[in-house]
């Protein structure tokens, strides 16, 4: 047995246990295509070969693996029966039907059955003749088909041309042999001495390297003549690469030290790709326009590609322009031009996710169930622009994941805190080192959907400098009359973002520019109130940080009343995100008693909290009384949600008029004092408050807690009221707190954060307030459940507040003005 082409893959990868095999060179006495006495051509057993095709006259082994082909071979040579043998169109399908076999195969005698030492089994199987496979008729034990016998066209035998055709693929073969190193002289005069022209040109068929297919339709020519010019025009191909490679060896053989070896190599892969017409970057190329292929984009984007495309096949690969032209190609195709994710039409899942993944927050969920229910009527709507306002930790942002699960969309999220470039909006222009498009088209590259949801964290907190106003750059992504053709500078190609749902969180309004909040649907997530805190608890934060912890459910359970604790003294915020710290303080501490194998409560009582979160960190407001003169109630708003605020008044003799405010008050809140104080002056009269007291007395006006920083409008009632105390001696109504601006004319303007205000006023056990009339609407809004307890006195002016607030009984020991 002989290989005959050393170096170019000419053996075929065979059959069922991919074992390398090779042709036996073997004279065959007389024509190849001999007569197969015996062969039935109806029901004859039918052996499949993987990438291996076999030849009349040609012998070879076979390793057998599979045990319906093992089964063939044993019953088969037991019989001495002729077999058909043809390959297989695919090599890794195991149990093969009639599309998957070739049609024209051999009939094979079956020589030997060797037992090989491995325990595999090798067959040699002899070809004899070429077979039509019309059918097949049995799978089982194997497979058993209806063959015609096919004839072979033998060239006539005075055939001149036939002869030379012979010669030269004869003198072809042996330069390729001799190109290759110096052959055995035995196989050199085998070659010589073949007589039988059939057989040499099935024996060479069956050697030269071709892929299964190209030997498959050297097998089905009939004219014996016209397979040798096909058999010659592949030895050519074949031997012009064995002398490029013998080329490229010449030209790079030295004596080389390990680093210019290396660089040979380098050279010599680089020489072979330049010889077969094929690189690496030819490659990326080529999957560049499989990816362009299937993409949905419009004629004029498809246009511009292929117009960048040739751009980057004229440039030399290790020039820096190529890697840039290949990136922003790249770019284009990873895109999900009008790729979409199928919206779930379902409301009542969306409803059920939402409130699964949320407790209360009723107002965003109406919103986005709107939305849906539009959306699956019409078919076809812009998506809106919601911004999600309110204090920390209420679940703005996980919010946005919500919704896109209920939709079934994919999320992105981007924080924009901090940002204050513009081109991370818009992207950079190609031009620039290190460009890269936006974070708009980066989290659409993410998502690989054009209509995810899209939140934008912290637009409050956009900042700007010399490198651009990034709050500008988003007035064009968030305009629906306008995001339909966005414009990246990287892409240089209008982009739709008008079936992206974009969803803004922000805590502050006040620092976002009107232009961009004019473009976007406000939807207020106020604070919690201590029973939805103490819900959230039980239901979402306990079982997150039990399996965060390493806990199962029933480890530890934390009852209402002393989830109440929790959220009343260890707590103070609008949102819960202190609370999820502070369970998570005690299922630390529960862990570790528990991997200690140490005693722990399942159930934390209020008297376990001292052990697990220490002493208690804030008391709840409380009201003051009303035994001393100027000091009223007031309402805040700050960032951590509401809070009562006492403003307190005294009189202090003197010669000249003087008002002294303390307590870090910014400039709008020192600006509402003498407003106060000149509206009291101007309605002394109606006070029954004498003229000349004005002259003697000094007023100073204090705000507790000096540290912390207080300004705002919405005090002005407040303090009018404390002063108006103050000169009159007389107690303010118990139990009362108000909020609202004043004007010098005494009219009562209504103020923000009303909700916040009204949890501070429920927790410090407030039951009447004092609102303006036009905060009326507000409080229409809120829960019943919420305002309950609570009476609410609309005044229009600061006659009304006086009237109700101030009590005609004076203090004890009041000052004799």
């Amino acid at each position: 047995m002989k290989k005959i082409f050393s170096d170019n893959n000419l053996l075929d990868d065979a059959n069922d246990n991919a074992t390398t095999i090779m042709p036996i060179f073997a004279e065959v006495e007389g024509n190849p295509d001999i007569e197969c006495p015996g062969v039935a051509e109806v029901d004859l057993p039918i052996l499949p070969l993987r990438n291996m095709v076999m030849y009349p006259g040609v012998a070879l082994p076979v390793s057998v693996g599979r045990a319906k082909s093992l089964q063939l071979i044993k019953e088969a040579y037991a019989q001495k029966q002729y077999i058909g043998v043809t390959c297989q169109k695919d090599m890794y399908v195991d149990e093969p039907e009639y599309k998957d076999l070739y049609e024209i195969g051999t009939i094979a005698e079956i020589v030997k059955i060797l037992e090989m030492p491995d325990g595999s089994t090798t067959v040699i199987l002899q070809g004899k003749r070429r077979f039509h496979l019309d059918n097949l008729t049995t799978f089982t034990p194997y497979l058993r088909g209806n063959i015609s016998l096919l004839e072979e066209k033998m060239p006539k035998s005075n055939d001149k041309e036939f002869e030379a055709l012979i010669s030269a693929i004869k003198d072809m073969t042996f330069n390729i042999l001799k190109t290759l190193g110096e052959p055995s002289r035995e196989l050199m005069f085998a070659l010589r001495n073949i007589e039988n022209s059939h057989y040499l040109i099935n024996f060479l068929c069956s050697n030269i390297p071709l892929n299964t297919q190209q030997k498959q339709d050297l097998l089905n020519i009939d004219s014996v003549k016209q397979r040798a010019f096909s058999l010659y025009t592949a030895l050519s191909k074949e031997a012009q690469l064995i002398e490029i490679k013998a080329s490229i060896q010449s030209r790079t053989r030295e004596d080389l030290n390990q680093q210019q070896r290396e660089h040979f190599l380098q050279q010599q892969i680089k020489t072979i790709q330049d010889e077969l017409g094929g690189s690496v970057q030819e490659q990326d190329i080529q999957e560049l326009k499989e990816k362009a292929s299937k993409k949905k984009w419009d004629a004029s984007v498809a246009a511009i590609f292929e117009k960048e495309l040739r751009k980057l096949e004229r440039l030399y690969p290790q020039s820096p322009d190529f890697s840039v032209q290949y990136n922003y190609l790249e770019t284009l195709t990873d895109l999900p031009w009008n790729e979409f994710t199928k919206d779930n039409f379902n409301l009542k899942h969306a409803q059920k996710q939402l409130d699964k993944d949320h407790y209360g927050l009723e107002k965003v969920k109406d919103r986005i169930l709107e939305h849906l229910a539009v959306l699956k009527l019409r078919g076809d709507l812009k998506s809106p622009i919601i911004c999600l306002y309110g204090p920390p930790g209420v679940g703005k942002t996980s919010l946005g994941k919500s919704i896109a699960e209920a939709l079934k969309r994919k999320y992105v999220r981007i924080s924009l805190g901090g940002l204050h470039d513009e081109a991370e909006i818009r992207g950079h222009r190609r031009t620039y080192i290190g460009a890269m498009p936006g974070r708009i088209i980066q989290g659409l590259l993410k998502a690989g959907s054009s209509n995810p949801v899209f939140v934008l964290d912290e637009i409050d907190k956009i900042g700007n400098d010399f490198k651009g106003d990034p709050a500008s750059a988003l007035l064009e992504v968030l305009d629906p009359e306008q995001n339909n053709a966005f414009h990246d500078n990287y892409l240089d190609i209008d982009y739709d973002l008008s079936n992206i749902l974009f969803i803004a969180t922000a805590n502050n309004l006040n620092t976002i520019s009107q232009p961009l909040l004019d473009r976007m649907e406000l939807i207020d997530i106020t604070g919690y109130i201590l029973e939805e805190k103490v819900e959230i608890g039980r239901r979402h934060l306990v079982p997150k940080q039990l399996e965060n912890h390493g806990l199962v459910k029933g480890d530890v359970d934390i009852p209402k009343k002393t989830m109440e604790v929790i959220v009343g003294s260890y707590t103070r915020e609008s949102g819960v995100r202190e609370l999820d710290k502070k369970i998570a303080k005690i299922m630390r501490k529960i862990a570790r008693k528990k991997a200690l194998e140490e005693e722990y409560p399942h159930t934390i009582t209020v008297n376990d909290l001292h052990e697990y979160l220490g002493i208690k960190e804030y008391s709840r407001d409380k009201y003051e009384g009303n035994e001393y003169a100027g000091v009223v109630t007031g309402l805040a708003w700050t960032a951590v949600g509401g809070e009562i605020l006492f403003v307190e008044s005294s009189l202090s003799k003197s010669k000249g008029e003087k008002l002294t405010l303390t307590g870090n008050l910014g400039d709008v809140m020192k600006e509402s004092a003498i407003i106060a104080m000149q509206y009291i002056k101007a309605h002394a009269e109606m006070l029954n408050i004498s003229d000349d007291v004005f002259d003697k007395w000094n007023v100073h006006i204090h705000v507790p807690e000096g540290a912390i920083p207080k300004d705002g409008p919405s005090a002005g009632i407040t303090m009018v009221t404390s002063i108006a105390s103050s000169f009159t001696q007389r107690k303010v109504r118990p139990n009362l707190a108000m909020t609202g601006e004043i004007t010098l004319r005494g009219r009562v303007l209504p103020v923000g954060g009303i909700k916040e205000k009204i949890l501070a006023a429920k927790r410090a056990n407030i039951k009447d307030i004092i609102l303006s009339e036009e905060n009326k609407k507000d409080i229409d809004e809120i829960k019943e459940n919420y305002i309950k307890g609570l009476t609410f006195h609309y005044v229009r002016n600061i006659k009304e507040v006086l009237d109700f607030a101030l009590l005609n009984e004076k203090v004890e020991h009041p000052i004799q003005l």
